[in-house]
């Protein structure tokens, strides 16, 4: 986590003197309302979505969990992972801290990695306006297409899974 906030911070800099050598202090202080007014709108969301985590870790029994969700679940938990996302609504604004809070309460690698990309690809709350703007043909080959998409992830997480870890117990130079 470290690693990221140190690149996310890098970034920013970045921008910062990207942004003051190109628009100079005027363009500073655009760029920091328009982050100010995003932020606020933001920062409700992103305070129910850690909520919600946290909730969600508590709320979920461990036996649940491992019985359930845990990769030991294997495709029993990748077909409730699909299903799951296919029902979420509002996509990553309610997927993200579902999948977050699934993680700390013990799901299984695959059964989360299922979930995010069936909420990604799949989410019902989509259709309606993808078939305004597609149609409905183009909107359900999208679908069709899509379909195995979410167990097929989570089956090659399960395959990589223990490779990933293997590599973690190395220890490097």
């Amino acid at each position: 986590m470290t690693n990221v906030v140190i690149f996310m911070a890098a970034l920013l800099l970045v921008l910062i003197v990207t942004t003051y050598f190109r628009a100079g202090s005027e363009g500073l202080s655009q760029a920091f309302r328009a982050s100010g007014d995003t932020g606020l709108k933001f920062v409700p969301v992103l305070v129910i979505a850690i909520l919600m985590m946290g909730f969600i870790e508590v709320l979920l029994p461990k036996q649940v969990v491992e019985h359930w969700l845990s990769d030991a679940s294997g495709p029993r938990g990748i077909a409730i992972a699909t299903l799951a996302g296919i029902a979420t609504p509002a996509g990553s604004l309610v997927g993200l801290p579902l999948a977050a809070g699934l993680a700390k309460a013990g799901a299984g690698a695959a059964v989360i990695i299922t979930y995010l990309v069936s909420f990604s690809l799949l989410s019902l709350i989509r259709l309606p306006i993808e078939v305004g703007i597609l149609g409905p043909r183009l909107t359900a080959m999208r679908v069709l297409a899509c379909l195995l998409l979410p167990p097929l992830a989570g089956l090659i997480t399960l395959m990589i899974a223990p490779i990933l870890r293997s590599f973690s117990n190395v220890s490097g130079p």
